[in-house]
């Protein structure tokens, strides 16, 4: 084989881009380290460097802006006989500007090829991460605001073990990007070049303009020794092999047969602090012990100490397909707070759903049963309202019973942890 380029599909770049030049340059490095077709992978980014993967053939995988080095690092991990190499334009590098740190910190043994030539050039020669302040581009003056980034003082600092940078014109580039293939790491090259069909038309770039650039910036060319460490894919897969103990599923025997058994929706309404989402795991287990199916699915305050938390649980003999509440069975109402999450699903309430409300609690109009309840007289702490709810709930027969209660407990806690939520149990039954 003389050639790895797709003869169906020869390179269509605006006459004059670098582009075309680093496509061959890739074509030649490959030849010259005889990569197999069949283990070597070309992820491309959005833009022109995307069209890379039409013209190879070699495996190939088109990603969206800014995502190639995601997809390519998900295929080296599943495969680390591949070969990946990823073509990212300087606009794919801003967009995805946190997938190369990832890969920088990570090692992943990856080669990132980066085509930059100083705009977004496919879509209109808008300013890039990359473009010279002084620059004249498609989108007016807002690159004059900001100053282009040095992508490979922030790899290095981000901890690339190699980095490379040249001119896409260099003589040497077929041998600068085998060397790049060849570290067993995170590589990265940064090719400059021109965009003729839309940066040169306004400003003044040349190869010879390119080389003077390569100069005038820090050097470039290869190792980094203050960052070599132990490629990512082996040091996971040794770390991995080193956990040979892992925590046991946990399996809750059916330990109560219940007769018609009809699908039952509870709602548990509450604030943080309250232990909702361990109450709704609780009516969970009780289910499972029955040999019902459940699901829960819980909402909390995203300051998580503050603000409400609803927990939503379904039990049904039936396979639960959407676990959505559509017609609750039971609500506790515990909190203003959680009822405000929920208030628009009291005027749906049936006849016979049984609303256990906390005296303090205000709720809106609803048909449902309401009972109220003084948690404070039973000398209960906030904290258990939602526990002491579920022994209401129990010895009423509201989804649960005491024996799928006590069950619940035993599954869920500790024998010591068990113990004391029946005291709390016991005061409401």
């Amino acid at each position: 084989m003389n050639s790895y380029l797709n003869k169906t599909r020869p390179p269509v770049y605006c006459p004059g881009c670098t582009h075309e030049k680093i496509t061959k340059g890739l074509d030649k490095a490959i030849l010259k380290l005889n990569l197999p077709a069949d283990k070597t992978v070309i992820v491309t980014d959005i833009g022109c460097s995307g069209l890379f993967d039409t013209f190879f053939n070699v495996h190939a995988l088109h990603g969206i802006h800014g995502r190639a080095l995601t997809y390519a690092s998900g295929l080296k991990l599943a495969n680390p006989e591949l070969n990946v190499i990823v073509t990212m334009g300087d606009g794919g590098l801003g967009i995805g500007g946190a997938h190369v740190l990832a890969s920088c910190r990570k090692n992943l043994d990856l080669t990132l090829i980066i085509l930059n030539n100083f705009n977004f050039g496919m879509t209109g020669g808008q300013y890039s991460a990359t473009t010279p302040t002084d620059a004249m581009v498609g989108s007016g003056f807002l690159n004059h605001a900001e100053i282009p980034l040095d992508i490979c003082a922030i790899a290095q600092s981000a901890g690339a073990t190699y980095i490379d940078r040249c001119s896409g014109h260099d003589e040497s580039l077929p041998g600068k990007i085998a060397a790049a293939i060849e570290h067993k790491g995170f590589s990265i090259i940064e090719t400059l070049g021109m965009c003729t069909g839309r940066y040169t038309k306004k400003n003044q770039l040349t190869p010879k303009l390119l080389d003077q650039m390569i100069t005038d910036l820090p050097a470039r060319d290869g190792i980094i020794e203050k960052n070599q460490r132990p490629e990512y894919g082996e040091r996971y897969r040794a770390l991995a092999k080193e956990k040979n103990t892992f925590p046991e599923a946990v399996t809750i025997e059916k330990q109560i047969d219940l007769k018609d058994y009809q699908q039952q929706e509870v709602v548990i309404l509450g604030s943080a602090g309250m232990r909702i989402v361990t109450a709704g795991d609780i009516v969970c287990y009780a289910g499972l012990c029955a040999g019902m199916n459940v699901s829960m699915k819980n909402d909390y305050n995203i300051t998580v100490l503050r603000g409400q938390s609803v927990s939503e649980i379904l039990i049904s003999p039936e396979k639960i397909g959407y676990p959505g509440i559509e017609s609750p069975s039971v609500v506790l109402a515990l909190s203003d707070e959680g009822v405000q999450r929920r208030k628009k699903i009291f005027a749906t309430l049936k006849p016979d759903t049984f609303v256990l409300k906390e005296r303090t609690v205000t709720i809106p109009e609803t048909n449902a049963n309401v009972v109220e309840i003084d948690f404070r007289k039973f000398k209960i702490k906030k904290q258990d309202w939602a526990l002491a709810s579920l022994g209401v709930m129990a010895k009423k027969e509201k989804a649960i019973n005491k024996k799928m209660l006590k069950y619940a407990l035993k599954s869920r806690f500790t024998e010591k942890v068990y113990l004391i939520a029946m005291e709390t149990i016991e005061k409401m039954t």
